[in-house]
């Protein structure tokens, strides 16, 4: 069977094209973790590979030989809820069931339900676990996948029995347990309803020795990943492509592989291993991913709707935010979910989830906006951009207090509002790539519109007025002029969005001509 760039599910590699999942964390510090009897945490964003992970380390342990090693995914205990005897019960069903296939043990299978009838849900697991390694012959060494999928009383009574076993293993309890989720144990916030309060994770499982995390790709493990499928199939990436790929997707493991399998597999003659992959195939490729709201990216930015998040996001969106004012907690919690990243600075993790972001926030808005793009593209192809920001000023003054209410990001209103609009014209020819942040005070835009086999690149520059309007642009004008010099343009506006509600619209709307460093550069009022 030809193997593939895998998108669903732990890797398989007869099945899949791969970075071997034990080279993805210091495998020598894992098991020195094991063999000094700690309890750790594993975390990362979701399809980071942290599941392939465990199963080949559990598959490594095994055929070490030392230790009794099982790898059991909870997530099926989500639905309980706060209903802890069923949330235990089907617990306690999977490592039955997970032990009876992985190490042909049926002790769990025979004893489990007893063993739940006598205790109830708030002991059963402890005391299934205290059997089972007396019973065995090997300590026991457990893997709990998806733990923070659990919820309320349930996720706080598998805390506690867990923490309560403790200071029975190696012989009377697992000698090691790793749990595993997207966030780390500290940043679990749980709601009893039992006590009606909520429980931190770090009080509720106190005996956590080590975080580790599942990092993204680098750059030699992308290049290890693609020259796979060269060697297989012959078909090669054309200069340029993996640096490309790395740009956009800053190794992220799902992108990565979703990149790989869209310009391998699914793409116009896909099935020509004589047809180099290409740049543009590759932006293709990325294109493709975000119109079809991927299930990964979807549920990314479903987490959007999470205040935590927008607490974070909203100021990286309008660029107006202080560093120093967001919630540490909050920043954490946004960066085990994958989205931001803090090499440097604070940002948005990689170029695709920049983009990604405001689209899905603006979707229904570019569904509805009337205009169309053929409103704005000249005899020679290209787009009328004084044309159209002069119907996007009409446009934001009759309708922006409307549009904007309906976000719930509502701080960055008129940057995404502008966006949306900008959207709905290039998506029928082009495309804009974002630059935005938190404390840039500005928001960078580049629209890349193709036509007649050139491109046409024009960059926008959006600001808020803060104080006056003559530093707002002397200001937006050397940006806005560093800024085409970046992308190798002579096309630039500054659009400075006012609002200030006691201000008419009759003075925010206008427009005038400026020169910088020898560059014209248009001016927007909104």
């Amino acid at each position: 069977m030809e193997r593939f760039f895998n998108t669903a599910g732990p890797v398989n590699e007869d099945w899949h094209y791969c970075v071997p999942p034990l080279t993805r964390l210091n495998l020598k510090y894992v098991l020195r973790l094991i063999n000094q009897q700690k309890y750790f945490v594993l975390h990362a964003p979701r399809q980071t590979g942290k599941t392939s992970f465990l199963l080949a380390l559990m598959e490594y342990l095994k055929q070490a030989g030392r230790y009794h090693a099982l790898y059991v995914n909870v997530e099926v205990a989500q639905t309980a809820r706060e209903d802890v005897k069923a949330g235990i019960k089907a617990i306690l069903s999977r490592f039955a069931s997970m032990a009876n296939i992985y190490l042909e043990d049926a002790f769990i299978k025979h004893s489990w339900q007893d063993v739940l009838q006598e205790n109830g849900g708030h002991a059963a697991l402890q005391e299934m676990l205290t059997l089972w390694a007396k019973h065995s012959k090997k300590p026991l060494v457990l893997f709990i996948d998806e733990i923070d999928s659990l919820v309320g009383d349930t996720l706080i009574s598998v805390l506690r029995q867990l923490r309560a076993g403790y200071t029975q293993r190696p012989t009377h309890f697992p000698q090691s347990i790793i749990l595993c989720g997207v966030r780390d144990v500290r940043d679990y916030r749980i709601y009893s309803d039992k006590h009606k309060s909520m429980i931190t994770g770090g009080s509720a499982f106190n005996i956590k020795a080590e975080s580790l995390r599942v990092g993204s790709f680098n750059q030699s493990e992308i290049e290890t990943l693609y020259n796979q499928h060269t060697v297989e199939t012959g078909q090669v990436f054309e200069n340029g492509v993996l640096d490309l790929v790395w740009q956009l997707t800053q190794g992220q493991p799902w992108l990565v592989n979703a990149l790989g399998y869209e310009v391998t597999f699914k793409l116009e003659h896909e099935d020509d291993r004589s047809i180099p992959i290409t740049q543009a195939m590759i932006m293709q490729a990325k294109e493709n991913l975000i119109l079809r709201r991927e299930t990964h990216l979807d549920q990314l930015v479903d987490k959007l709707k999470e205040k935590r998040v927008r607490d974070v996001i909203e100021p990286m969106l309008s660029g107006e935010g202080d560093p120093e004012s967001l919630n540490e907690d909050d920043v954490l919690y946004v960066k085990d979910l994958g989205l931001i990243d803090n090499v440097g600075q604070l940002r948005i993790a990689n170029r695709i989830y920049q983009e990604v972001i405001p689209r899905t926030l603006t979707y229904t808005t570019q569904l509805t906006i009337t205009h169309q793009p053929t409103w704005y593209i000249q005899e020679d192809g290209q787009i009328d951009m004084p044309k159209l920001l002069t119907a996007f000023q009409q446009f934001f003054r009759e309708h922006s207090e409307h549009w904007i209410e309906r976000f719930d990001y509502k701080e960055a209103g008129p940057q995404l509002l502008l966006q949306a609009f900008l959207q709905r014209i290039v998506n029928s020819g082009g495309r804009v790539e974002r630059e935005y942040g938190l404390g840039r005070k500005r928001t960078d835009l580049l629209i890349i519109w193709h036509y007649h086999d050139k491109i046409q690149r024009v960059v926008l520059e959006l600001k808020i007025l803060r104080s006056s309007l003559k530093k707002t642009m002397a200001e937006g004008l050397k940006q806005t002029w560093d800024y085409m010099d970046k992308c190798g343009t002579d096309d630039g506006h500054l659009v400075i969005f006012n609002r200030d509600e006691d201000v008419s619209w009759d003075e925010k709307i206008f427009q005038q001509d400026a020169i910088c460093q020898d560059k014209k550069i248009m001016i927007w009022g909104m």
